[in-house]
């Protein structure tokens, strides 16, 4: 049995001096699966003419072709141009004098590079200042979305499904049971140490327990469960409802009659608006807790003494001052999140920014909203 001899279509690429000038003379197959000859040669003989020679091609030898001979033809004209000589282009097969007309029908606009642009500091605080405006006018308006919204609910004009609330309780409510516990206990242990390192230098190690019981209650509780609650779930709202931008299920809610913020933003803020106090309450248990197991391991503490210096330390206006708190923790976290997932883009990168957003502007309102509150009660004296 005999091989088959396959041979790979070979072109030919010569330069001749003639008393006109030059001739290329452009032979064989010029494909891009053809072996193509190098144009040195050709580039060379144009670089040793003068700027009065004429260029010629003879292409009466071309088999077949394709953009491998345009892209040839191309770079020798460009040469010789360049180097000041004439081209014959009535020489060329009339398909390439038309392609290369085509080529040249719309020059290549070169634009000179403009100098960066160096932004002053005046334009800096200009540009953040708008964005603070943009913001806050976003911020009103969705509010006023947000009241319009719930009105309309309350008098029974826009659906909301009391499923869809039930859901998002479970979501955010006991789903959220192990992370607030371990986060809560970690507090608890951590008030412990740092109070008995200094409590510890005058043999009061017994007030651990009014140390770590204040603190979670009046604060460290409702704090901790409002950061926990924003990276979890006020991100996940952002993410949920960016995501439905993203595929248009809002706007096809919209489309049959549906008032979005009713179905989708209601459910969820007054789901974790619930919640936000019981985790509270439990935090302030699970930290109270952690602080025991310090004391009664550590330091020697009984837990009778533990437990009376709790009940002691820790009155109900502290509790309500933990509920107060929390419950407007609540509010921000979901607003936040609710808000940032309305306004999100239409790509996926702008899911990510909108939950990004989201808890950033989640933990800033409630740092603002924790120092206004605890400046109310320390001037008041509660």
């Amino acid at each position: 049995m005999k091989g088959l001899d396959i041979t790979t279509p070979s072109a030919s690429l010569v330069v001749q001096r003639q008393p006109f000038g030059l001739e290329v003379i452009v032979a064989g197959v010029w494909t891009m699966d053809a072996v193509l000859p190098s144009r040195s040669q050709v580039l060379k003989a144009i670089d040793a003419s003068q700027s009065s020679t004429l260029l010629r091609f003879d292409m009466s030898a071309v088999q077949r072709w394709d953009s491998a001979l345009v892209t040839e033809i191309i770079a020798i004209t460009q040469a010789a141009q360049h180097q000041g000589l004439s081209v014959d282009s009535s020489s060329l097969l009339p398909t390439i004098q038309n392609l290369l007309n085509l080529v040249s029908a719309l020059p290549e606009k070169h634009h000179p590079p403009k100098p960066p642009h160096r932004i002053t500091w005046l334009e800096e605080w200009e540009s953040g200042f708008t964005h603070i405006l943009q913001e806050a006018f976003a911020t009103v308006e969705f509010i006023g979305q947000l009241c319009l919204s719930s009105l309309d609910v309350i008098q029974k004009r826009s659906h909301f499904r009391r499923l869809d609330w039930w859901l998002q309780v479970q979501d955010c409510g006991p789903s959220a049971f192990p992370i607030v516990t371990v986060i809560s206990l970690l507090v608890g242990l951590i008030l412990a140490f740092v109070g008995a390192v200094q409590l510890s230098l005058f043999g009061a190690q017994m007030y651990i327990a009014n140390l770590v019981s204040l603190g979670m209650t009046r604060e460290m509780g409702c704090l901790m469960t409002a950061i926990i609650m924003s990276g979890r779930t006020g991100a996940a709202y952002a993410a949920q409802l960016g995501t439905m931008r993203v595929n248009d299920e809002i706007d096809a809610l919209r489309t049959m009659n549906l008032e979005p913020l009713a179905f989708l933003v209601l459910p969820r803020m007054l789901a974790l608006i619930l919640i936000m106090p019981l985790l509270c309450l439990y935090a302030d248990l699970m930290g109270i807790f952690g602080g025991a197991l310090v004391s009664l391991t550590v330091f020697d503490i009984s837990t009778a003494e533990y437990l009376d210096r709790t009940i002691h330390a820790v009155q109900m206006k502290d509790f309500l001052i933990g509920f107060v708190k929390s419950s407007v923790f609540g509010v921000l976290i979901a607003f936040s999140g609710c808000m940032r997932g309305m306004q999100c883009g239409r790509s996926a990168s702008a899911v990510g920014d909108a939950a990004t957003s989201a808890v950033v502007t989640s933990i800033v309102f409630i740092v603002i909203a924790d120092s206004i509150m605890t400046l109310i009660c320390n001037r008041f004296g509660i």
